[in-house]
């Protein structure tokens, strides 16, 4: 296993050596498109009886919603536990119109056991400002399935979470702005996913090569560049397109990143560590549970208990541990087979690591996760 692991490491760290191109559209997102998140509340009707809810709210609500169709029917009316409350949840694209499709996501937040089979009955969707943007229904997908028996149940994936594709009709559309005007000028802004300097200053290099004098940095995170007037309206797609396409070299940061849980390690490209010697050991300790039956005999007498006694032997080993020296490194598959040549574990690693941090020897950013 711990084989494995290393190999990870090591694949991790060549993986990252070396700049690669990239293309601007990958590493940056456009301001002013994003996504508009939705929400209702619904229910969720057809449930095995049992696995709906068992509270009165939901009875209350499918009540109420049948008085819309001018059926008066209380909640003492309904027996049935088939029926769940939901919170019914969908993301409103940048580019959604009036009568697109969206995938919708339904959850219980009652005590409902599983929502399998069941189908939501239709659902305002609303924006922050309250205004209804999409309408929701269909039958509800968990991607599993739950069988239970009187002393056993066998289940498979989260049965109180499930999804319907394509599930509501946008009834609003909110479509993006972003193309910000000032004076007779177009500007469209790059924010960059990643923030950096450098980056930030070869995409205004790449795209000024192009349109000289039409990009400005405004800072690590944000190039803003002008449309040209040339650039007719129905062009604005055609010219985002090309100067997103352009590929540049990506400056990635002196970062090592630690998951202790996992024993994942992951190394950025431009980790160095200077010139230090490392003692690498480790203890091995053994603990030997056991459990002896003891049975006391005496003549004569019925005097002494059986009982069985626990028996515990520890066994500790101190592994030899050398002092190795590490020379300077600039690299990062320079640092994988510096570490590796002194047959360190992940967990060795771990430990490695957080000391050259405190050594000062570690010229890189240091995250645990």
């Amino acid at each position: 296993m711990f084989n494995r692991l290393i190999s990870t490491f090591v694949l991790c760290c060549l993986l990252t050596s070396g700049a690669m191109a990239t293309r601007i559209k990958d590493i940056v997102s456009i301001q002013g498109i994003r996504s508009n998140p939705l929400s209702g509340f619904g229910l969720v009707v057809g449930l095995t009886p049992g696995n709906g809810d068992s509270v009165e709210s939901a009875k209350k609500m499918l009540s109420n919603l049948l008085k819309h169709d001018e059926l008066n029917l209380s909640p003492e009316d309904f027996s049935s536990d088939s029926v769940a409350v939901v919170a019914v949840t969908a993301s409103l694209g940048p580019f959604d119109r009036t009568g697109a499709k969206l995938d919708v996501s339904v959850s219980t937040i009652g005590d409902a056991k599983s929502l399998q089979g069941g189908a939501l009955l239709a659902t305002e969707l609303k924006g922050l400002d309250g205004e209804v943007y999409a309408v929701a229904s269909g039958s509800v997908s968990i991607g599993g399935w739950s069988v239970a028996g009187k002393a056993a149940n066998v289940s498979k994936n989260h049965q109180t979470v499930g999804r319907i594709p394509d599930g509501a009709y946008v009834e609003r559309s909110e479509l993006a702005d972003f193309i910000d005007i000032y004076g007779n000028n177009r500007y469209v802004t790059l924010n960059l996913r990643n923030n950096d300097f450098s980056t930030a200053q070869r995409i205004y290099e790449a795209i000024n090569n192009l349109y000289p004098g039409n990009v400005d940095v405004l800072d690590a995170g944000a190039i803003k560049v002008k449309i040209p007037k040339q650039i007719r309206k129905d062009q604005v797609v055609g010219f985002i397109d090309q100067i997103t396409k352009i590929d540049v070299d990506v400056d990635t940061p002196a970062v090592v990143i630690i998951n202790e849980r996992t024993g994942t390690i992951v190394v950025g490209e431009n980790v160095g560590i200077s010139r230090v010697a490392i003692a690498q050991g480790s203890l091995v300790v053994r603990v030997k549970e056991t459990q002896n039956v003891s049975q006391p005999t005496a003549n004569f007498s019925d005097a002494g208990e059986t009982k069985v006694v626990n028996d515990t032997s520890i066994n500790v080993e101190e592994e030899n541990a050398h002092l190795i020296a590490v020379d300077a490194v600039v690299t990062v598959a320079q640092l994988a087979n510096a570490l590796n040549s002194i047959g360190a574990t992940p967990r060795d690693l771990i430990a490695i690591f957080n000391a050259l941090k405190e050594a000062g020897a570690l010229q890189a950013r240091l995250e645990i996760m």
